[in-house]
């Protein structure tokens, strides 16, 4: 891997003058949204991709035993449910030469399956959330010697892959943030600054979590923003949530939704609904509420983070769509229950 290019790029880092405006504090944005694939899901998943593929790795080896000639891995993943996880291992998989079967389950939107078939991969619907895809590609994998298992988010070398960002952060910032916002828990470093992480009621498992104070698994997945459609998060994740400063935070979908929204108009980016999430921390005032409260220092002492995750499973048609569902203004006549 020494020799080899990482497949996600580095990102952009700028202050955003709205959200500093509306926050009451500088805000940057770490512009994930301009990977190859759409989101920051490139940084782990691409990683874990190059390590398996890699001479020497333990898949080449095993198969080499096995009396094979060596041959291209297939990459398995299985994304979640907006596909980012699934493009961002079908993207991997054709910049390395190697096939890739991608399993989605039925909500994933007919654009993302189109999407992740021009990146030249195999799609299989299988289930209707998230933990059903999982175990299906596991089953897969089972019945396929050669093959291996991508998670979208539970593996070592992914966390690995996405410390990346933190790294360019500290390469970029002239100071040590204040805050670091994320739609979710993903890994953190500078190890006294505090993270936000952002969910969506409905998708709130790492919330729900937290306040059980042991891993806690939602009924289902109600949420709108549907990649963070997670049921139990990972025991890693929680585990991190008691060796950190971390403050899970809640918000509704028509927060994200507007949220989204009010992005395009400050700074001319479409994101999806879970990337929606973080950025409601500041245009929904959970930043200034956690100030209010004591748990955020005020000042800060230093910047606030957002890191602007992307996503594919959005369009301008899809977001119309979204503030009709949920009786957003300008979405027009709300059809029936969100």
């Amino acid at each position: 891997m020494q020799n080899q290019q990482p497949l996600h790029v580095a990102s952009p880092l700028r202050q955003s003058l709205p959200l500093t405006k509306e926050a009451g504090t500088a805000v940057y944005l770490k512009l994930d949204s301009s990977q190859p694939t759409g989101s920051f899901k490139i940084r782990g998943i691409g990683h874990l991709c190059q390590t398996v593929g890699a001479p020497g790795s333990p898949v080449c080896v095993r198969r080499r035993a096995q009396g094979i000639e060596p041959e291209p891995e297939p990459c398995l993943s299985r994304p979640s449910t907006g596909g980012n996880a699934g493009m961002a291992a079908a993207y991997s998989a054709r910049q390395l030469g190697v096939p890739a079967t991608i399993v989605v389950p039925s909500v994933t939107p007919d654009l993302t399956v189109e999407r992740l078939r021009d990146q030249g991969a195999t799609v299989v619907v299988h289930g209707k959330a998230l933990n059903d895809s999982i175990v299906h590609g596991q089953q897969l994998v089972e019945n396929n010697p050669g093959w291996v298992f991508i998670s979208p988010f539970d593996d070592p070398l992914i966390w690995e892959g996405h410390s990346s960002l933190v790294k360019e952060l500290q390469q970029e910032l002239r100071e040590k943030p204040g805050a670091i916002v994320l739609s979710g828990l993903r890994r953190a470093a500078w190890g006294d600054v505090p993270v936000v992480a952002m969910e969506t009621r409905g998708a709130h498992s790492l919330n729900a979590a937290v306040k059980a104070g042991e891993l806690v698994t939602l009924p289902e997945i109600t949420s709108v923003a549907t990649t963070l459609g997670l049921a139990r998060v990972s025991e890693r994740t929680f585990a991190l949530v008691q060796e950190h400063p971390v403050f899970s935070e809640v918000v509704t979908d028509q927060d994200a939704v507007a949220a989204v929204e009010r992005f395009i108009d400050d700074e001319k980016i479409l994101v999806e609904p879970a990337c929606g999430a973080a950025l409601a921390a500041v245009y929904s005032g959970v930043l200034r509420r956690l100030q209010e409260e004591g748990k955020l220092a005020e000042p800060l002492g230093g910047p606030v983070v957002v890191v602007v995750c992307g996503g594919n499973n959005i369009s301008v048609q899809q977001l119309q769509k979204l503030k009709q569902q949920l009786g957003l203004p300008g979405g027009g006549h709300q059809a029936g229950p969100a």
